[in-house]
């Protein structure tokens, strides 16, 4: 069923933008990416990470189409869980054992493309660079470093989703949804306010979104070579002020300060929030978990700032340097990720194609069957021609931890917002300096 689909890929979105942390390779034997123009032919695997049983029909089909494409290949398929990920694929990085090609996003694969594990696919596959939306392309450099080590695959950008019979019971206008910070902090206060501790606003889930929303509006989080964190501005510490003052009038929940996404999942499916800020695949959740609350809701756009910057989040596939049959996993990987396949995919689950002409499609500038399941799309897929993968491959799980830490003690009261950004840009220094 399509729900369960798109419960399987919200579940796999979450846990991928989890999976980030660094590796610690040491020395690594990288190998070369100088046969990536060899003959189309002989056996490669292609490792993902946790995408069987629900999409096995998709991958095989697509592997059945390449190998009569080019019937002297064989493509190998292995999926991993996410339990031990990390550690299998570090491991095979420093044998020199890695899948000819692995499915990764660029915050985890960052970590391995510093020590020059991965094919430059500016260089290897400039042919088709132009044929992906920019800032996924983007999304696979490393700053202070030349070239891209990832084709994308498929993205997700985040949509406002709001419950519109809690926007009527606040008095507020529920075809005019929230689309800057400013209009989602005014309009969750008046829905706290109107709730009377029946209903909040909105759920911070700061893990999730501080950073992303810093960068939203415009606040450098790294210098320009990526070793510097610099998020502590007057800009950012204004922010900050903005949400202490929400949290301390109430807007947010009191007991939500230290949850998760998935805490904030559940208050809006249990109509406790309004304004829930997230990925259109987690409709399908809410349609599964809460029919009466997927029926009130209505989307909008992607909270943004004044420069109208968006977010995206993206999932890639790279090569190893020391893959034996650089070519095949090349061509392989271009076909995976072409604008029919892309397309294809995206008509199964609610992901977002990374190349242009599959986002030209009516399926995604068209009205569909008027749901919000198309309105979403629609309005996901408009924003993803300026959206940017925002968040430093840096902004891994201990720096995550470090910063949120002190921006939980400035909404407490603790710290003022100042000290808790200058606190947070401090620790996360000392991190990446390990």
């Amino acid at each position: 069923m399509p729900s369960k689909r798109g419960v399987r890929l919200a579940a796999l979105a979450v846990s991928v933008a989890t999976f980030a942390s660094a590796c610690g390779l040491g020395s690594t034997d990288t190998g070369t990416d100088t046969s990536a123009e060899g003959e189309v032919k002989g056996q490669i695997t292609f490792q993902t990470l946790q995408l069987k049983p629900t999409f096995t029909e998709y991958i095989d089909g697509v592997i059945a189409d390449f190998e009569k494409k080019h019937p002297e290949t064989d493509v190998k398929w292995v999926d991993i869980p996410f339990e031990g990920a990390q550690e299998k694929i570090t491991a095979d990085a420093s044998a020199g054992s890695l899948a000819d090609v692995v499915n990764l996003n660029p915050q985890f694969a960052q970590a391995l493309e510093d020590k020059g594990v991965f094919v430059d696919m500016d260089k290897a596959a400039a042919d088709v660079k132009d044929a992906y939306v920019p800032g996924a392309w983007d999304a696979f450099t490393v700053a202070g470093k030349p070239g891209s080590f990832g084709i994308p695959w498929y993205l997700t950008s985040e949509v406002t989703m709001y419950n519109k019979d809690l926007f009527k019971k606040a008095g507020l206008d529920a075809n005019k949804p929230p689309a800057t910070f400013d209009e989602l902090l005014d309009q969750g206060a008046v829905l706290s306010e109107k709730g009377k501790g029946d209903f909040y606003g909105i759920h911070p889930a700061l893990e999730n979104r501080f950073i992303t929303d810093l960068a939203k509006q415009g606040v450098p989080i790294v210098d320009e070579d990526g070793e510097t964190w610099t998020f502590n501005t007057p800009e950012a510490v204004a922010y900050l002020e903005k949400l202490v003052k929400a949290y301390k009038g109430g807007t947010y929940p009191k007991d939500s300060l230290t949850q998760d996404h998935s805490k904030e999942t559940e208050a809006y499916q249990g109509g406790r929030i309004g304004l829930f800020p997230s990925g259109p695949n987690f409709l399908a959740i809410i349609k599964e978990n809460a029919p009466e609350i997927a029926e009130a809701t209505g989307v909008g756009p992607q909270i943004t700032g004044d420069q109208g910057v968006t977010n995206m989040s993206v999932m890639g596939n790279l090569i190893p340097k020391t893959s034996k049959n650089q070519a095949t996993a090349l061509a392989f990987t271009k076909f995976l990720s072409n604008a029919e396949n892309q397309l294809a995919f995206s008509k199964i689950v609610t992901v977002l194609p990374s190349t242009k002409a599959s986002l030209k499609d009516t399926y995604f500038t068209g009205e569909g069957d008027g749901s919000v399941e198309a309105q979403a799309r629609r309005i996901s897929a408009e924003q993803i021609a300026k959206a940017e993968n925002l968040v430093p491959v840096q902004y891994d799980q201990r720096v995550t931890a470090a910063v949120i830490g002190q921006v939980e003690l400035a909404l407490k009261g603790d710290l003022s917002a100042k000290e808790a950004l200058d606190k947070a840009v401090e620790a996360a220094n000392k991190i990446s300096a390990k």
